[in-house]
């Protein structure tokens, strides 16, 4: 259901030529704009999308993505245009599984001074703005030396080979070019010039198929079995992935410096308003609801940013003279795949439609993200869930007409309600010693009221910093390294 006048993009060259009146186009626009009754038309319709037996397995769905329409008009449209499928949180392929004939010709073939792997050729200028030589890569910082641009457009192979020194044969190759430069290139890297695209996407992203989880994931163990202190990163990092929560165990807690520790280890913690690492009593020392011991429902934080963070941290440091105060999870994804399954027309709702927030409580500072984002946004290569905004308290404007924000409030609160559903809530004491880390862009937060006195500590990781760390670790350098320079 557009917001603005399609007419308008869709008009033709002979509407073009003319140059109507303002007064004729204001006209123009209110007759096409679309009436209420005819909303559930207007709204696109999903393919068929995984079902909750798909749940802990991998998707192998392809995708059909759509390219704007109406160039600089589709940018300001109120409801960004999404791929033709948008997949929710399981619809995104994991890995590229070659066809049988690429799978024959997996060697690096050399014909005519041109180089094929499974099948295809790959450009002479793709090959030479991607050598991996000193001269034109960075041999730390892996950064390009050469100048792209400089490289002869008639370039050509003068003398091709398999490198004899390497074992096995056929997994490298070496090339003289026609300027006399001469360029190496290991199988695996030009593996990622032909890799699907899925498969690159995901290496980019660090992408884990995601394990959806409601209340019963507190008997399960899977993220309770929980690393101690002294683990390494990886461990940190891979049950956010899988999960986006984890409990990190037997973290000293006589001061917050071994959480600020814990944290520096995934990557840097983020200042925002609020300060980097913070260590707060119910005080409203900020002027925030977290600040206060009042319950919380299930949110996530920065909504009122362009870029929420990627990681939260909490650690109850200590509670005296009162009780209360259990936090609450919900698996955001989780929830949006239960709702596209009952209703699509809802999830598509919340999937295109650009609500705006902000943090306008301490005095001087009004924050607010630089346009409105849709409560579930969705990663325009993939079509897969990507993240969820969702602070009911932070919301400002709903980037509708007035006479269409019922569409927007009937689908939030079918949302809000399986937020609110006690089968999608996870409750759990935090103790001293035990310190929760979860993915923002994925799972909700909440808490109950509480009574005494409660010290909290903890911080935020920016989203791109934890992601580089898991993904290094968990792909390696190579195939990092190589899902940068796929075309």
């Amino acid at each position: 259901m557009p917001l603005l006048d399609r007419g308008r993009l869709q008009s033709t060259a002979a509407d073009a030529q003319e140059e109507p009146s303002e007064a004729s186009t204001v006209a123009k626009e209110q007759r096409t704009r679309p009436k209420q009754k005819a909303k559930g038309k207007r709204l696109q319709q999903l393919d068929k999308v995984p079902g909750k037996e798909n749940e802990a397995g991998p998707s192998e769905i392809l995708l059909d993505l759509r390219k704007l329409d109406g160039e600089p008009h589709a940018l300001h449209e109120r409801r960004p245009k999404l791929a033709s499928r948008p997949l929710g949180p399981l619809g995104v392929r994991t890995r590229f599984v070659p066809t049988q004939s690429a799978a024959a010709n997996a060697r690096i073939m050399l014909e005519d001074n041109k180089v094929t792997l499974y099948g295809t050729r790959i450009p002479n200028i793709w090959l030479r703005d991607n050598c991996q030589c000193g001269s034109c890569m960075h041999e730390s910082t892996r950064q390009r030396l050469q100048d792209t641009f400089a490289i002869p457009r008639d370039l050509s192979i003068r003398s091709a080979s398999h490198a004899k020194d390497m074992e096995p044969r056929n997994t490298h190759v070496e090339i003289e070019w026609s300027d006399g430069h001469k360029s190496t290139y290991s199988q695996p890297f030009l593996a990622s010039a032909v890799a699907g695209f899925d498969e690159r996407c995901n290496i980019r992203q660090g992408f884990v198929e995601p394990t959806l989880w409601t209340a019963k994931i507190g008997q399960s163990g899977s993220p309770i079995q929980s690393p101690p202190w002294s683990c390494s990163c990886s461990r940190l990092t891979r049950p956010q992935r899988k999960y986006g929560f984890c409990y990190i165990d037997h973290t000293p807690h006589d001061t917050p410096l071994a959480t600020e520790q814990l944290l520096r280890r995934i990557a840097f913690i983020r200042e925002t308003h609020y300060g980097g690492f913070y260590d707060f009593t119910a005080d409203l020392a900020s002027q925030d609801t977290a600040y206060t011991n009042i319950a919380l429902e299930a949110h996530t934080d920065n909504t009122y940013f362009s870029e929420p963070a990627g990681l939260q941290a909490f650690h109850l440091l200590s509670h005296t003279d009162g009780d209360g105060g259990a936090s609450l999870l919900v698996d955001g994804f989780q929830a949006a795949a239960e709702l596209l399954r009952t209703d699509r027309s809802a999830y598509q709702v919340l999937a295109e439609t650009r609500v705006h927030a902000h943090a306008s409580g301490n005095e001087g500072i009004s924050i607010q993200p630089y346009r409105g984002f849709p409560v579930l946004e969705h990663d325009a290569a993939t079509g897969g869930l990507l993240r969820v905004r969702w602070n009911s308290a932070d919301r400002a404007s709903i980037e509708l007409a007035v006479d269409e924000v019922e569409t927007w409030y009937d689908a939030a609160r079918k949302w809000d309600a399986l937020l609110k559903k006690k089968e999608n809530e996870y409750w759990e004491q935090l103790v001293p010693g035990r310190v929760l880390v979860f993915d923002n862009w994925r799972v909700l937060h909440g808490r109950s009221a509480f009574t005494g006195k409660r010290r909290i500590c903890g911080g935020y990781i920016n989203r791109d910093d934890w992601i580089s760390r898991f993904k290094m670790e968990r792909f390696g350098q190579e195939k990092v390294l190589g899902a940068l320079a796929g075309s």
